[in-house]
């Protein structure tokens, strides 16, 4: 190894051996020679692993006897060394690391197996959690260089292209990833510039040069202006999680993606984009009717989402055209459907109830749902409920914002988070909104509580507890009503 001759003697007491490594990644030459120190059974406190450029350790130069030992030869009949492939997936990863110690470890670990082959399956072991560490930032490190490596298109001396690309990988990944960009860009002549070593492909050949400087890239080129214009064309603001971001993608690389520069203006202006946005994607302008018939009428055309086709009717509100309390529901049930009127099923029942206990004449107040049309799922003979998503509640907004138009609330009660979703255009904790008014834009003022049919599907003490929740809510918007003087108590 590296020109030394290798002792076929058993390895002497006390003496020590320094294993000089040909490249810092070089994880097949480190498996063959820990292989056979282990079959020669040299334990690690007696193995020094070197890096290219490095010195090794005291002892390793200075052991016992004098001098670093020349490495073993085990024996024919020397037992084999035992590896999982638990062990081997981690270290190949690990031994990319540039942590010093990486080798020691991996070897220590090595060791250990041999009398406890099952070792890999402890996760308290201090041993087996730092290789793990390892691996996962080693992967971690692999994938912002794929997702993070930008050509830029230079002149290569004889009027082709060649697209060069400029990374600071944290480890020494840069040759293990030569695939990955060599089957991705197969038909690019293409060179990624690393200070720990460079990738150079002519469309046949993968060549490798030693480190580079930042100063050897490009810093630009004319397509760059149109893959800003179209990073900026699809960046969503409305998805917008600033601290998601930061953590998929560090500022460290930002100063090598061209996109990068318009981040923190695409940020800044995210609210106002989001407002274009819902103002842009809104239907067609239409003309708010005058009253809730005319509205009801309109709704019976409406194909503005997939629930409008399963077959069912829109069903809207019913109460009094200026009602200054509203209620609404998610959507729609079965029963309500067929009878073409919110709140007749079980649900419907129970909320009643709840109200006349609680001294609220629902035939006072104007009762709704944030969705107009059933959306189910067939079951042989019976249709069961399926949850409406947050664009099909959003696309139906128009509908209900029409309707609080008309009726003018003064408070509003939403039943559930899918209510609450249609009225503030947000999805909300119900934990966190309810018990409190909400002031909306109009002044009206917003309740959230629970959706009856929770309570329905609910037993025992859960129920019982829900149910005085509930029934807490509805007092509270009734003192509030009648604190407004907008509503007069029916006895309960």
């Amino acid at each position: 190894m590296s020109g030394q001759a290798l002792s076929t003697r058993a390895p002497s007491m006390g003496a020590h051996y320094a294993v000089q490594l040909p490249a810092p990644d070089d994880f097949a030459f480190w498996r063959d020679q820990a292989r056979a120190l282990v079959q020669c059974e040299v334990p690690p406190d007696r193995v020094s692993w070197i890096e290219p450029g490095g010195t090794g350790d005291l002892f390793a130069q200075n052991g016992a006897s004098g001098l670093a030992k020349r490495l073993p030869v085990p024996d024919r009949d020397s037992r084999p060394a035992r590896a999982s492939k638990r062990f081997l997936s981690l270290a190949r990863n690990a031994a990319l690391h540039s942590d010093p110690e990486r080798f020691a470890l991996l070897y220590r670990l090595l060791w250990r197996l041999q009398s406890n082959p099952r070792m890999m399956e402890d996760k308290t072991d201090l041993d087996v959690r730092r290789v793990e560490e390892l691996d996962k930032s080693v992967r971690r490190d692999s994938h912002k260089m794929h997702a993070f490596v930008r050509f830029r298109q230079v002149e290569d001396g004889a009027g082709g292209e060649h697209y060069v690309a400029w990374f600071e990988p944290d480890h020494h990944i840069v040759r293990a990833n030569a695939g990955f960009f060599m089957r991705r860009f197969a038909n690019m002549n293409w060179s990624i510039l690393t200070p720990r070593g460079c990738l150079h492909w002519d469309g046949e050949t993968m060549r490798e040069s030693g480190p580079a400087q930042r100063s050897d890239a490009p810093d630009g080129d004319p397509v760059e202006e149109l893959w800003k214009s179209y990073y900026a064309s699809i960046f969503n603001p409305a998805r917008l999680k600033v601290g998601a971001m930061l953590s998929e993608m560090p500022k460290k690389y930002w100063k090598n993606m061209p996109e990068a520069a318009l981040i923190p203006d695409l940020i800044a202006g995210a609210q106002a984009r989001e407002a274009n946005m819902v103002a842009a994607g809104t239907r067609e302008a239409r003309e708010l009717p005058d009253s809730l018939a005319e509205l009801a009428e309109a709704a019976r055309n409406c194909r503005d989402c997939p629930i409008a086709d399963c077959g069912t009717r829109a069903v809207m509100g019913e109460g009094a055209q200026r009602a200054p309390l509203m209620i609404v529901g998610e959507q729609p049930g079965d029963q309500e459907d067929l009878a073409g009127r919110p709140f007749v099923g079980p649900a419907g029942q129970l909320l009643d109830a709840a109200l006349a206990q609680a001294g609220i004449d629902r035939s006072a107040a104007y009762v709704t749902n944030a969705v107009k049309h059933f959306k189910f799922v067939q079951r042989g003979k019976r249709r069961i409920h399926q949850t409406p998503t947050a664009k099909e509640i959003d696309t139906c907004r128009w509908w209900l914002e029409s309707e609080r138009a008309i009726v003018k609330p003064r408070v509003i009660l939403a039943l559930g988070a899918s209510a609450a979703r249609g009225l503030l255009g947000k999805t909300v904790s119900l934990k966190a909104a309810r018990g409190a008014p909400i002031m909306l834009e109009d002044k009206a003022e917003l309740w959230v509580t629970a959706h009856p049919a929770y309570l329905l599907r609910l037993d025992g003490e859960a129920r019982a507890e829900q149910a005085a929740l509930f029934a807490a809510d509805l007092a509270a918007v009734n003192a509030r009503l009648e604190e407004l003087g907008e509503f007069h108590s029916r006895s309960p």
